[in-house]
């Protein structure tokens, strides 16, 4: 969407001073279950937190999965480091069971509280286990603000190395419901009266999604229909609101970043920018909201700046936030094993590893549309609201000739976007291939394209590991394939015609391996009719150390 574009902080202090990572994908495009990943390293299906409440998901669930005593600000102290947060951890983390356990791993945190936790101007925070406390009339990205440069300043006083994270929700929908100030719940977005004259002019990029129709799409999303005006409109001004709600974290940035270099750490300070999810609205006829596996919604800003980290630059190596954990842990110099992810390499080298082509999606559960005609709302589940059928697998792939996204749905439907000739994903090819004949990647035509994907994603539903790092090795051991480019060498079409399918028994709203069909997949042996050994996807951790000197690191998730 854009947005970061209206952050003149963000841009001046962080993406000008840093690098920007423009093929970033969050593993899943919702909140709780992408704090998972990040603050694991393990992609959803390892973490199987994959809701924002119980029994998939929020804090009850990150508890009885154990990952409140093994994620990474407990890695991070082990380190050496001292660990602060301010803001939003999980969801479901509420004023009843804020202590039910205590969220562990922290020298000093201020939490926001369900069912709190998006009301602007009705916050409750628990500071460091202690009773929640109202912050009733305040705006809470400024009351957050206020907190974390109270925890930096805390930190800086301190002879060890640090780690703050500062989590405001903006731009989030509002999640109070106040009829004398006009506010719905999950409506628009509040934002600090300061900003209310801001980007009234501002309308949502009127490209080639806007309020059309998927061709050849699937499940609901092919059953929308078009957005009249008076939801256009509602839309454009729920974007402004976004955009207005984004300047206090705009704000909030600059003030930090002022702080920082005024203690004189700034030059040893890694400073990470990014988000849980991204948003759609308006695209594809969708009402506002988020849990797609669309571009808008997967493919997420990510800026760093910090001590060996070129200025102004934009690399466009695929990341995810499954590498965030093994990153923070290489800047501390130390390593954990089981992680899914890799280091962020800083810049491209020659001959290096540091590259690699795919990120894997995965969602469980349902779509749900935001706003006064969304779900929340009108308080009951309706079609054009509440979207059952959403559970998929997904991969973005991306090559130095290539940019796809291909897609398995619960109803066994699939997509495939080539986002290079196709970039707001409008046209699913594989809904219709006798229109696309002409469509060849490396000489190769779509029906062989599309059968290495498949064998792809069948490596990465369930991958662990080496596994998620390294698919094609798991594919080809030989170590011959190492990219879509090689897999398509026409000796393999019948190793790959060969292996099992993506493939679901239901749509169930959370992970049940049970329900996503077969489990493992065919080994290539080198033979003219490709491998038949069965082989699962499931691998140690191997990382390699991180070296040079403990630094602070200072994250702004929003």
């Amino acid at each position: 969407m854009g947005s970061i574009d209206y952050m003149p902080q963000l841009q001046e202090k962080i993406v000008q001073k840093g690098t920007s990572y423009l093929k970033h994908f969050c593993s899943t495009a919702l909140c709780c279950p992408s704090r998972a990943n990040i603050w694991t390293g393990r992609m959803p299906h390892n973490t199987n937190v994959t809701d924002v409440t119980p029994p998939y998901g929020g804090f009850p669930k990150v508890v009885q999965a154990g990952w409140n005593d093994n994620y990474l600000p407990l890695w991070m102290q082990g380190a050496g480091y001292n660990t602060y947060y301010v803001g939003k951890l999980w969801n479901a983390h509420s004023v009843e069971n804020y202590n039910d356990p205590y969220a562990k791993g922290f020298n000093g945190s201020d939490f926001l509280l369900d069912p709190y936790t998006y009301r602007y101007y009705d916050a409750m925070m628990t500071r460091n286990g202690g009773k929640p406390v109202s912050y009733r009339g305040q705006y809470s990205t400024d009351v957050i603000s206020e907190k974390a440069h109270g925890f930096l300043d805390e930190a800086l006083q301190e002879d060890r190395p640090w780690m703050l994270t500062v989590a405001p929700t903006a731009p989030h929908s509002n999640g109070s419901h106040d009829p004398s100030r006009n506010v719905d719940w999950f409506g628009r977005p509040e934002y600090a009266p300061r900003h209310a004259n801001l980007f009234k002019d501002y309308i949502i990029p009127r490209d080639a999604s806007f309020n059309n129709p998927i061709q050849g799409g699937v499940s609901w999303v092919a059953e929308l229909p078009e957005l009249n005006e008076t939801l256009i409109k509602y839309n454009d001004e729920f974007q402004r609101s976004r955009l207005r709600a984004l300047q206090a974290v705009d704000e909030m940035i600059g003030g930090l970043i002022s702080r920082l270099e005024q203690a004189g750490v700034l030059d040893n300070t890694y400073v990470f920018f990014s988000t849980d999810n991204g948003y759609h609205i308006g695209q594809h006829r969708m009402k506002p909201g988020k849990n797609c596996g669309y571009d808008t919604d997967i493919n997420v800003p990510l800026s760093v700046r910090g001590p060996g980290i070129p200025e102004n630059q934009t690399l466009e190596v695929v990341t995810s936030h499954t590498d965030l954990a093994p990153t923070f842990l290489s800047i501390a110099g130390a390593t954990k094993d089981g992680l899914d992810g890799k280091p962020l390499p800083w810049k491209l080298q020659e001959g290096s590893d540091t590259r690699s082509e795919h990120a894997a999606i995965e969602y469980w559960g349902r779509a749900i549309a935001e706003g006064i005609y969304g779900y929340y709302s009108n308080g009951h589940d309706d079609s054009e609201t509440s979207f059952r059928n959403n559970t998929y697998k997904g991969l973005r792939l991306v090559g130095d000739d290539y940019s796809l996204y291909y897609s398995v749905w619960c109803t066994n439907e699939k997509e495939f976007y080539d986002t290079k000739r196709d970039p707001h994903q409008t046209v699913n090819m594989v809904a219709n291939p006798a229109k696309h004949n002409d469509y060849q990647i490396a000489g190769r035509p779509l029906e062989q394209i599309l059968p290495r994907l498949g064998a792809l994603m069948m490596v990465l539903k369930s991958c662990n590991g080496d596994s998620c790092r390294q698919p094609w090795h798991q594919l080809h051991p030989g170590g011959k394939v190492t990219s879509l480019k090689d897999a398509l060498n026409s000796s393999y079409d019948d190793f790959y015609a060969q292996q099992p399918k993506v493939a679901f028994s239901s749509c169930d709203l959370g992970y049940r391996i049970s329900e996503e069909g077969p489990q493992h997949f065919n080994v290539y042996n080198g033979g003219s009719s490709g491998g038949s050994a069965s082989f699962a996807a499931a691998h140690s951790e191997h990382t390699k150390k991180g070296a040079g000197k403990k630094r602070g690191m200072f994250e702004l998730w929003w």
